[in-house]
């Protein structure tokens, strides 16, 4: 039988331990390999029983995420050689600095969890700059959180220093829940019951945290979570009475539902096997119905047309950074060219299934011009046969403005007193 380290032993008994280390693993998975904060969840925090301590987890690792940036100035100015950007020692920094200056965790409390976290390391240094900061009353700011370098030139560049400036605020804190309902006319009654206001018809925003399985209308399929800005691209596309419409990239189903609660007799397709079952799930729920096809859209063959096509395109997702900062460190310019090429891809294949008298409504939840803009210029320019249909005010919103080019751009900062929105473009076109 193997010897028990002492320390280890005594670790173990440290209250709330687990959870840090769960955060560390995570920050490790999305700043050092890529992955996905969400997807990096459920094997980083394996081993926490209890919900609170993986949504600590996840809360502190989040919240790094959102002020690295600041954090790091702060550990830098603490420290008289700078620390790798990947050392153990600066990552339990960052955790350590996150938990009391945001999350008002006691000293105390974050001294003796983070410390074991460099066990058999520069332990003396950690406790040295943190005890430094901490003593001298380091603070972050309250309204903004950072954002790295690479993307603050790029967004800069398309998108002028206001909107980069609200990109920042919208930084600082998650963002409020936004839920669709199965049915429009049960929106002031969702308002009322839930505490929350709306900002369109069939759309509740919430502004408190509670757990949306426990809320009334979400077993009964009244309602599925789904951010205001993701709603619009099915919105464009109408009511119907029967009409064909093909959701591609479908899953995990958002647009589906409100396509079939529209009226649309709904064909949705998605590669992944996995998320299709999840839209299997949210139809169940919810009592709509859609056929389900699971194939690559590069690939699929039918000679079925539609009268309406939403693609909702694989992308960058840097749109969503609000709810995802992660997206903010892990996409490089590399990632966007790629995704580019897909959509185009994509877009040439709707464009196939598409009736004449037909509407396509083309969308991503990025912030890329690469994703949008550019991409509807040269989809134009391939296809001379086709226009954009314009998108008008009255489709949308208050406080969302219809662009002069038809299309819609969603920005960081538009209706920012109501709680903001996520980032996205869409576009509405049509056979000539």
């Amino acid at each position: 039988m193997s010897e028990i380290d002492p320390s280890e032993s005594a670790n173990a008994q440290i209250a709330g331990l687990n959870s840090r280390r769960a955060a560390l693993r995570l920050l490790d998975a999305v700043l050092r390999t890529g992955t996905p904060l969400e997807a990096a969840l459920s094997t980083a925090t394996k081993g926490l029983e209890r919900s609170e301590d993986r949504a600590f987890a996840h809360a502190i690792a989040g919240h790094v995420l959102r002020r690295l940036g600041d954090l790091d100035q702060l550990i830098d100015s603490a420290t008289a050689q700078p620390l790798a950007m990947d050392a153990k020692a600066r990552m339990v920094l960052r955790i350590a600095l996150v938990q009391a200056l945001v999350l008002k965790t006691p000293a105390h409390a974050v001294i003796a969890t983070c410390l074991p976290l460099v066990e058999g390391g520069p332990k003396r240094l950690v406790h040295g700059v943190l005890g430094t900061l901490l003593r001298k009353g380091a603070t972050l700011p309250d309204d903004r959180g950072s954002l790295p370098e690479p993307v603050a030139m790029r967004w800069g560049s398309a998108w002028g220093m206001n909107v980069l400036s609200a990109a920042k605020q919208a930084l600082a804190s998650p963002p409020p829940t936004d839920i669709t309902l199965r049915d429009a006319a049960a929106t002031q009654g969702f308002c009322d019951s839930l505490g929350g206001n709306s900002l369109a018809p069939g759309h509740v925003r919430l502004h408190d945290n509670a757990a949306i399985p426990a809320l009334e209308g979400f077993a009964s399929g009244e309602w599925w979570v789904q951010d205001l800005a993701a709603s619009l691209p099915a919105r464009l596309l109408g009511n119907s009475r029967g009409g064909d419409a093909l959701d591609l990239c479908a899953a995990p189903g958002g647009k589906t539902m409100q396509l079939a609660a529209s009226g649309w007799k709904v064909t949705a397709l998605d590669l992944s096997e996995k998320r299709m079952r999840r839209l299997l799930e949210n139809l169940e729920r919810t009592s709509l119905d859609a056929e389900i096809v699971v194939d690559d859209v590069r690939k699929w063959q039918t000679d079925a047309q539609f009268d309406a096509i939403l693609l909702d395109a694989p992308c960058s997702a840097t749109g969503i950074f609000r709810r995802h900062p992660d997206v903010l460190h892990r996409v490089r310019p590399k990632d966007i060219a790629t995704l580019a090429e897909l959509q185009s891809e994509l877009l040439d294949r709707a464009l196939g299934w598409l009736k004449p008298s037909g509407k396509l409504v083309y969308a991503t939840c990025s912030l890329e011009p690469a994703e949008g803009e550019q991409q509807i210029e040269t989809f134009l320019e391939r296809h001379p046969d086709v226009m954009i249909d314009p998108i008008t005010a009255d489709e949308l919103p208050a406080g969302i403005p219809a662009n002069d080019r038809g299309w819609v751009r969603l920005l960081p900062g538009m209706i920012a007193e109501q709680g903001g929105l996520d980032g996205f473009f869409i576009a509405r076109l049509k056979y000539r």
